[in-house]
């Protein structure tokens, strides 16, 4: 599996990628609305890995929870699959709790899912299965 992006919570996709640009050189690579998650995302490539930056459209979103609760930063790693739905079947059966009973299309038009940072360390995970 690859790292596929860095998801990181933040109060303005425009003022962190200011800092990016700024200190990194690094350019917005697509934005879109996830309505059905109440976030704003973009991705800014850097190498072979996308930064993932999440704005809450609504305040009780949970990017929205998480800013109020830990402040904005680093909310989540994903990790690229072929077989999603297999590999999510694996992970149960393995004793990981997911917080998704079967993939959901997140941004871009992937297959995504997230497996509970109970049972990850207390760090959230995504698979993210790319869309063709």
């Amino acid at each position: 599996m690859k790292l596929e992006h860095i998801g990181i919570a933040v109060h303005s996709i425009q003022d962190s990628a200011a800092f990016y640009r700024k200190a990194l050189g690094l350019e917005i690579f697509s934005e879109e609305e996830v309505p059905s998650q109440k976030v704003r995302v973009a991705f800014l490539k850097a190498g072979e890995t996308f930064l993932e930056l999440l704005e809450a459209t609504s305040p009780d979103s949970v990017v929205a929870r998480f800013i109020e609760k830990r402040g904005p930063g680093l909310h989540h790693l994903a990790f690229e699959t072929s077989r999603i739905s297999e590999k999510m079947e694996e992970l149960k059966n393995l004793g990981f709790p997911l917080i998704d009973a079967r993939p959901r299309i997140g941004a871009r038009g992937h297959k995504v899912c997230f497996l509970n940072p109970k049972g990850t360390q207390n760090t959230l995970i995504e698979l993210v299965e790319p869309h063709e």
